[in-house]
């Protein structure tokens, strides 16, 4: 095939043509633009919501029966539940080995087969979790009032997905719609109503009924009456009565209804002012930057028409990582390949050097034709596996072309030197990309939420290698028969650079049989001490590893271009409160805004400001407010100062919150998990937060942990309510007490409406003043079975209590977590680790019933390695095979492999060069290194192979071999360092936690180039030493 191609040029341009047009074609329809990959959660959640029920009761009355009732379920790796106020949520984590809608069905038939669930609650919602993928969003704020902006925003809103392009967009920030009906215990007993029954007067005036056809013999004419109410006019002319002069008693008359929000603590605010927040959401195949220009356009033309009080833009656009990295893979591409395209003109002929560059394009083109196939999207993980292979991907086409280039220099015609030149090496170039194939694929089994994330590389990175492989052996040769090597050279300017190129390749090969091969011949005739040297260098460096001398990070902290800090106040502080310190952290925002103003720009670094009281990340309450703010990414400005000073400077400008449970501060991203997070098992909540507390002491003593927290509250107080005996005498019972007091202050739902998109609730309870008083409770009126009204003081015992938030189950037992933060710059996270885990063993030798387990980075390290073990192991077999096939040897794939751990000498060099520590993302470098520094071996060792099969001296071989495959073993290492070399200096801020798995491959390639051209031909002789020396004992012994 290669030879047939090789004379068929119209074929192998044809074969070029459609893997261009195909890809291209493949990139505008098929593959959609995202900020991050789509990774679904394997989670099935189970919500049942109980208003107004306590954590304890939702605990016992739902969640542990949900539980039980899943439990035995296979398929489930995890089950977990959280019982809050007024909802239970339960999350089953499906085992990877097992479909996940299989098991939500199974899961659903339990849930709905359980029928003692209490009587208010509602029906269970069973579902897949989804992550929904944000792209843009927007503030609504100004001089307002809280209706006012929402239902602008939900005008916002709706406009939106109006538009083609835009599927998915919700309101945040806001409170939710709420019809309230408040009636005072004066009214109802001077009208003789309760709640119930009043509820029940309004639920049968407002609703709209069909009452069937009355059959003429003109036709048929339908019966209905509407009367259903939807706003506080329709309400207030409900009539529920009449006197007895026949005059109608309305609701109006007896109720006050105010048409506004639910009763929960929600304030938003935005650069200051009252904001309602709208987020915009990538759906199916829609691109990140075609979602975010359609509301930047939208929101442009809005504001326009917006009154003077009122202010609409857009804020976290996450599209601009897109935008960025997008410009990052083309400026690396473009700066990549003019750099390896002057290196191999430097080497070889320019017109070679070209057609090896067009490989690039063309393999690119391929893996954009392969990657819908795999469900893989254009996003910052897959973009940067295009960037690890700029350099990589043309190693073969390297090895290729630099060969025909030396048949081209013996003379022999153009279609001889491409046919016979590719053929030559056509077996190890193959088995090369194989190896290659093999170290990246591993890193698509990774384990753990960030496993799934770079899974998207060797997605790409496979496609392009295969794609490589096809392009330098079925197009390239038919396009360097027509080079001609002995032409004269013109006065030209382009003959000009031949005569220069021609000069400094003979400088070159100069260089290589005077230095080089004289070097290398000593180092074969000393070879045994050589090796040793190498051994020691390796011993030496597992040593500091093993010591922690070289400090391993699993995950870096890069700095993001948004920081955010979260309050949460003791459980039950009114949300005025909280609101007064969310307010403060806000005006220390502001101040830092004020004070960090870029000279270039005139504009602070610290854009918009975000402030929210009633809520922190996925907490909600009125104890929890949080403000973040939008930071100038570092590219973009002159001002020297990093987001994590930033966000100390605010962290001592603010100082301690009087009463606050907790307050932490983030300006980082890639973060799913915390540095320190230790979770504590067991049943008795306060042995575990005895143990909790030690746990935090022991933390305290780490200079470098901070913003230490546990998930156990204090609790916020309750009200138990026992029945006294009078009660039992009045033919009470605990139901119908409860009922009542429950109606009267959390309220009774009378009816549901649909306004436009919202569902609105309708509620009937007391006036507010009424329920912010425990005298107003106890004077609370029960009514009896005979209708007699009598005190709640009289009648039951109100014992105050603490009652847990929030109450967290594992596999059945409570848990409580202890977090924090980490510098990492300063601490190494094995020690503390390590010795955190023989304290917190040691500690609970005095509590039998408790266990604990390392959860958050923790537990993504466990999983990470134990996948990065076993891809080691793989990607080592696989590689001895794919070289012992073509060697036919059991000994020659150790030479080959040989330069293995020099590689990751090379890489950790590379760590301390550019001032960075170890990471997880630096052992996938590693992995995928392997299976590219064996490349050159292999070329190497299938050269000396073939020419020993001519009969000439083996000291010789060994040693002109290594001086012939100089050129393109030096070549394939320096187009993959210099293809990378402009990712390694990028300061955008999405690239940072990427760098070190480049650092891996560029450092590590380096490193191994110079082993593989000294050592792989010690080893050769070494092998060869033994293979002798065996012959020798076994004749010997004969």
């Amino acid at each position: 095939m290669i030879e047939w191609f090789a004379r068929n040029s119209v074929a192998a341009n044809l074969l070029l043509i459609t893997i261009v047009l195909i890809g291209l074609g493949s990139l505008k329809l098929n593959i959609p633009l995202e900020v991050f990959p789509s990774v679904e959660p394997r989670v099935i959640q189970v919500s049942i919501a109980v208003p107004g029920a306590l954590p304890a009761d939702i605990e016992k009355s739902v969640a542990i029966k949900v539980e039980q009732a899943v439990q035995d379920l296979e398929g489930i790796e995890l089950l977990s539940s959280s019982s809050n106020e007024g909802s239970a949520s339960v999350s089953i984590q499906v085992d990877e080995r097992y479909d996940a809608r299989t098991l939500l069905s199974d899961v659903k038939n339990r849930v709905d087969s359980i029928n003692n669930l209490p009587g208010d609650a509602e029906r269970p919602i069973v579902a897949l979790a989804k992550r929904q993928r944000e792209v843009i969003g927007i503030a609504v704020f100004g001089d307002l009032s809280e209706r006012e902006l929402r239902l602008e925003a939900s005008r916002i809103r709706d406009g939106l997905l109006q538009m083609e392009g835009i599927s998915q967009v919700e309101l945040d920030g806001v409170r939710e719609f709420e019809v309230f009906i408040q009636v005072s215990e004066e009214t109802l007993q001077r009208y003789g109503y309760t709640l119930a029954n009043l509820a029940s007067k309004i639920r049968e005036n407002s609703i709209d009924i069909s009452a069937g056809t009355v059959r003429t013999t003109g036709g048929d004419v339908l019966l209905r009456s509407t009367g259903q109410a939807y706003g506080k006019g329709d309400y207030e002319d409900i009539v529920i009565d009449s006197t007895k002069d026949g005059s109608k008693i309305r609701l109006g008359d007896v109720a006050t209804v105010i048409d506004g929000f639910e009763e929960v603590s929600s304030i938003t605010r935005f650069n200051g002012k009252r904001a309602a927040l709208i987020e915009v959401y990538r759906v199916g195949a829609e691109s990140a930057i075609d979602v975010a220009d359609i509301v930047k356009e939208y929101v442009a033309e809005y504001d326009v028409k917006s009154s003077q009080f009122l202010t609409v833009t857009t804020w976290r656009d996450r599209s601009k990582i897109v935008k960025k990295r997008l410009q990052t893979l083309t400026n690396n591409a473009i700066q990549g390949g003019i750099l390896v395209l002057l290196l191999l003109t430097l080497f070889l002929r320019p017109a070679i050097a070209f057609w090896v560059c067009i490989g690039i394009p063309v393999s690119f083109m391929g893996a954009f034709f392969v990657m819908p196939l795999f469900g893989v999207t254009i996003n910052i993980i897959s973009l940067f596996g295009f960037i690890v292979i700029l350099g990589i991907v043309v190693d073969d086409a390297i090895v290729t072309g630099e060969n025909i280039y030396s048949h081209l220099r013996k003379s022999e015609s153009g279609i001889e030197a491409a046919i016979n030149g590719t053929k030559e090496v056509a077996v190890p170039v193959t088995f090369g990309i194989l190896t290659t194939i093999a170290a990246f694929l591993p890193i698509a089994f990774i384990e753990g939420v960030r496993g799934q994330l770079f899974a998207a590389i060797p997605v790409v990175v496979i496609p392009i290698l295969l794609f490589s492989l096809i392009e330098s052996k079925l197009i390239l040769p038919a396009h360097l028969k027509n080079i001609r090597v002995n032409s004269s050279a013109s006065n030209t300017g382009f003959g000009r650079l031949l005569v220069y190129q021609e000069r400094f390749a003979t400088g070159f090969e100069r260089f290589v049989l005077s230095y080089y091969q004289p070097l290398l011949r000593n180092v074969i005739r000393y070879r045994y001490a050589c090796l040793t040297f190498a051994v020691c260098l390796l011993i030496v460096l597992s040593t500091l590893l093993s010591t922690g001398w070289l400090k391993f990070i699993f995950f870096p902290k890069v700095q993001s271009e948004v920081a955010r800090a979260s309050l949460s106040m003791p459980a039950g502080t009114p949300g005025e409160v909280t609101d007064k310190h969310v307010q403060f952290m806000l005006r220390q925002a502001q101040a830092l805004q004020a004070t960090h103003i870029d000279p270039d720009s005139g504009e602070s670094v610290v854009e918009n400001i975000m402030a929210t009281t009633g809520s922190a990340g996925g907490s909600r309450g009125s104890n929890y407010g949080r403000v973040m703010f939008e930071i100038t990414p570092p590219e973009d400005r002159t001002l020297q100062i990093t987001s994590r000073e930033l966000v100390n400077e605010w962290r001592q400008l603010v100082g301690e919150i009087p009463g606050a449970d907790s307050i932490s501060y983030r300006a980082e991203i890639g973060r799913v998990s915390d540095p320190v997070d230790i979770e504590l098992r067991g049943q008795n909540f306060d042995t575990l937060g005895a143990v909790a507390d030690k746990v935090k002491e022991k933390l305290r003593e780490y200079p470098g942990v901070f913003d230490i927290q546990d998930t156990l509250s204090a609790g916020k107080q309750v009200y138990e309510i026992e029945l006294k005996s009078v009660a039992y005498v009045l033919g009470l019972t605990r139901q119908q007490v409860v009922s009542q007091v429950r109606q009267a202050f959390y309220g009774l739902e009378v009816q549901r409406i649909q306004r436009e998109q919202d569902d609105i609730k309708v509620m009937l309870r007391y006036p507010l003043q009424e329920r912010q008083s425990t005298k107003t409770l106890r004077d609370l009126l029960i009514t009896t079975p005979t209708g007699d009204r009598v005190p709640l003081d009289e009648v039951a015992l109100l014992t105050p209590d603490l009652s847990p938030v929030s109450i967290s189950r594992i596999d059945q037992n409570r848990t409580v977590n202890v977090r924090a933060d980490v510098d990492k710059q300063n601490t190494n996270m094995l020690v503390l680790q390590r010795e955190l885990n023989e304290y917190i063993a040691e500690l609970l030798a005095q509590y039998p019933d408790v266990q604990y387990q390392f959860e958050g980075e923790a537990k993504e390290q466990r999983q990470s390695f134990g996948s990065l073990q076993y891809g080691l192991i793989f990607i080592a077999f696989v590689i001895y095979c794919l070289l012992a096939i073509p060697f036919k040897s059991y000994f020659q794939p150790i030479i080959v492999m040989s330069v293995i751990p020099f590689g990751a000498i090379g890489a950790i060099g590379g760590h301390m060069i550019m001032g960075m520590d170890l990471t997880l993302i630096s052992l996938l470098g590693m992995l995928a290194l392997i299976g590219v520094v064996v490349n050159d071996s292999l070329v190497l060792v299938d050269f000396i192979n073939k020419r020993r099969s001519e009969g000439k001296d083996l000291y010789e071989t060994v040693s002109s071999a290594a001086a012939s495959r100089f050129r393109p073993v030096i070549l394939t290492s320096l187009t993959t360092f210099i293809g990378l070399m402009p990712l390694l200096f990028e300061k955008s801020t999405q690239a940072q936690f990427l760098i070190p798995m480049a650092v891996s491959l560029g450092f590590g390639i380096l490193f191994a180039t110079l082993i593989t051209l000294l050592l792989v031909p010690v080893n050769y002789m070494v092998v060869e030493d033994i293979k002798s020396l065996t012959s020798k004992l076994i004749g010997h012994s004969v």
